[in-house]
């Protein structure tokens, strides 16, 4: 069994090398797919062994989907930068004598933490991700922000990915800012219209299910930040397809 891991970068040196080298140890080949950084991603990734390739940023979606086209395998693994394999994943992929045909991609439990500590609140945890998937059948979607893999024969598998979502609360709010930015872009792109209206609505339906549904409130202030942090999230994208409309 053989399978093409592949990465997307953009300043990413901090932490390439944990992944590159957590790919290897499932794959025949890694790929890093660069948007162009000006620090050192892709001498790292280089000399760690990976195949690097430049383009500028097309989105998320398009983006690893692009990556994949690198591929020399039909299998591939999508890693974010700031992830890497944990134990369990590598034993389960390296264990499979071969990839199932009645599934065309699987999906592994993600541990997302912040700094040092794992945000297992309001959702965070298990958070299903779609990595490894077959690409001449399924790809990830076109969208531009938390893009996924578009599969409905999936295999969920309890083995986890490690991800350093965030360093502090200031990185966190930062990456909302650009992240809300990109998901107001593609809202603009599938015309949704603007509204004064659905910007406090849709925040407080956000606060509502990470709180409520999502069982936010009984877990004390993890809970209570990712729900708020999702609520603000929420609240800046349309404010800002708002003022893509203006301009």
């Amino acid at each position: 069994m053989k399978i093409s891991g592949t990465i997307i970068t953009l300043n990413a040196e901090k932490y390439i090398l944990r992944a590159v080298e957590s790919l290897k140890l499932i794959s025949n080949e890694v790929i890093v797919l660069d948007s162009e950084s000006t620090d050192a991603t892709r001498e790292i990734a280089e000399s760690a062994g990976a195949k690097v390739y430049i383009q500028s940023f097309l989105g998320d979606g398009p983006q690893k989907k692009e990556a994949s086209k690198y591929a020399s395998n039909d299998w591939v693994f999508s890693l974010d930068a700031d992830e890497c394999l944990e134990q369990d994943l590598i034993d389960h992929v390296n264990g499979m004598n071969h990839l199932d045909d009645r599934y065309d991609s699987f999906a592994f439990r993600r541990k997302n933490y912040c700094g040092d500590e794992w945000i297992k609140a309001a959702g965070f945890y298990p958070d299903y991700v779609t990595r490894l998937y077959d690409r001449r059948k399924v790809n990830y979607d076109p969208r531009l922000d938390h893009a996924a893999v578009q599969s409905k024969r999936t295999m969920k598998v309890n083995a986890h990915i490690m991800h350093n979502t965030y360093e502090s609360m200031e990185e966190w709010i930062d990456k909302m800012n650009y992240r809300s930015t990109l998901s107001a872009k593609q809202l603009f792109s599938n015309g949704v219209k603007p509204s004064n209206v659905r910007p406090v609505v849709r925040a407080l339906w956000a606060l509502f299910k990470k709180l409520i549904i999502s069982g936010g409130i009984f877990q004390g202030k993890n809970g209570f930040r990712v729900a708020f942090s999702t609520m603000f999230n929420t609240y800046l994208k349309y404010v800002k397809l708002n003022d893509l409309y203006k301009k």
